[in-house]
This record gives C-alpha cells, structure tokens and sequence, in this order.
C-alpha cells in the first residue's frame, strides 16, 4: 500500500512522456497543430509535444514522389486526336503549405498536369509532336510549377511516357 502512490505517479509519468516525444524519420516532415492551429513543422529526429494540446495533423514525405497522370486524348493545331500518357515528378518543399494550401494537393497536381499537356498539345501540329517531346515536357513543368508553388509542392519534371496516333 505503501508503493501505490509513488507506482501511480511513475505510471502516468511513463505515459506522459511516452506520449510527448515523436520521432520524425529522415526525409520527412509533420506539421504540428496548438489546439487546432497550425503551430510548427517538425522536421526529422526527437520533437516533443503536449500531450492533448499538440497533435500531429498532417505527415509529409520529402523525396521525389512519382504520379502517373491518366491517359488522355488531346487534340493538335490540326485537328488530329492524340492519346497521351504522362509521369509527373514532384516533391513537398514546404509541409505547411501542402497541408493547407489545397485540399489535396495529389489531385490538383494530377488536373493541373492534365489540363497543361492538353493546352501545349493544343499549340503543335500531330508531326511536331513526335518530334519535340522534351519540349512539351518542358512547357508543362513551367505550367504546373507555377501555380503548384501555392501548394507547397515543386514540379521536378514531366515525361511523357507514350503518344498514340489515330487509327
């Protein structure tokens, strides 16, 4: 009866710290609430919160993340459909916009990548589509990183992985 008092207190002590120290591993950042807002990013290694003031609300992966972006058709200066399939490769630069800056910033990627090949396919004729691959490439990334910027996110690169010519 004696050791009760003294077992309690290490018991919820234990839990205490148990519950305040968060490892974060290498290449990737959680961003931290204060009682529902945003309070800081923590970046990798031993980051202590308050328990039940701070939570860990979003979790973000630092390293190049490839996306494949949907086949789609598009259609040339000369009128000619093209089927069009594509990889994007992106990376979280900064973890506070990412949480908060768009919804899902995967999915706005995604559009915005779609929507970007269908306007700079629009501009080139089917011939000079085989033909300057990489400048398409380039155009798109130059699209999509600008607005993707606001979303915490940086367009690394766009390769198309395969043109289909009509039948």
């Amino acid at each position: 009866m004696e050791y009760s008092v003294p077992l309690v207190i290490l018991v919820i002590a234990v839990i205490f710290i148990s519950q305040s120290v968060k490892f974060v591993p290498q290449q990737n950042a959680w961003v931290r609430e204060r009682l529902g807002k945003y309070h800081s990013t923590m970046t990798p290694g031993a980051n202590f919160l308050i328990p039940f003031i701070d939570k860990v609300a979003y979790k973000h992966s630092l390293k190049e993340i490839p996306l494949d972006v949907p086949s789609q058709i598009c259609i040339t200066r000369d009128n000619t459909q093209l089927q069009v399939d594509g990889i994007l490769y992106f990376q979280v630069t900064d973890p506070m916009r990412a949480s908060y800056g768009s919804s899902n910033y995967i999915v706005a990627v995604t559009q915005l990548a779609q929507t970007s090949l269908r306007s700079v396919v629009g501009k080139l004729e089917l011939d000079k589509t085989f033909e300057e691959r990489d400048v398409i490439n380039a155009q798109v990334v130059a699209a999509i990183d600008e607005a993707a910027l606001n979303w915490g996110v940086k367009v690394l690169r766009y390769e198309i992985k395969d043109l289909t010519p009509p039948k």
